[in-house]
């Protein structure tokens, strides 16, 4: 996975994109989120081959979204689990499933519900402002021009509602 895909755009999504947006790439840490942690596991429960997932697992430790260690004194069992910046992806998985559950679910709707351990109740996160921790809902978000910023970014501005 090159960190430089998109060299000539200026944006965070597509630096992500160079990171995590190879096929397989999110479902696995998808696997690892749900605590899967060894490769063979890993295979069956993604669908992958066996060198594709060998790579994935590579670049995700390379870029520091994951660990590998060896657990076994004899043979090649490693143990892979996501670091404190893989699991900064969590959001990411989570707003994916609810974009499928949405819009691509089965009929029988989706298979998986999201649980809240604290109150233990089902729920449906929701992204929030951090200062006034209303909901942030379509229509109600802009994107303004950040201090990384190119001067074309700068001269386009506020940007509509999204």
């Amino acid at each position: 996975m090159a960190a430089d895909r998109f060299p000539e755009q200026n944006c965070s999504i597509a630096r992500t994109l160079a990171v995590v947006g190879e096929r397989w790439t999110l479902l696995v840490v998808r696997e690892l989120a749900l605590g899967r942690t060894r490769f063979r596991e890993l295979r069956e429960n993604v669908g992958v081959s066996t060198n594709v997932l060998t790579d994935r697992l590579a670049a995700l430790v390379e870029h520091g979204i994951a660990t590998k260690t060896r657990v076994a004194a004899r043979g090649q069992v490693h143990d892979y689990r996501l670091t404190e910046k893989g699991a900064d992806l969590l959001p990411v998985l989570v707003a994916l499933t609810q974009w499928g559950d949405r819009h691509a679910a089965g009929e029988d709707g989706p298979p998986r519900i999201w649980w809240h351990v604290d109150c233990e109740h089902q729920t449906e996160p929701t992204l929030t402002c951090s200062h006034c921790q209303g909901a942030l809902e379509r229509g109600h978000v802009r994107a303004l021009p950040g201090p990384g910023a190119d001067a074309r970014q700068r001269d386009e501005g506020m940007l509509p509602r999204i």
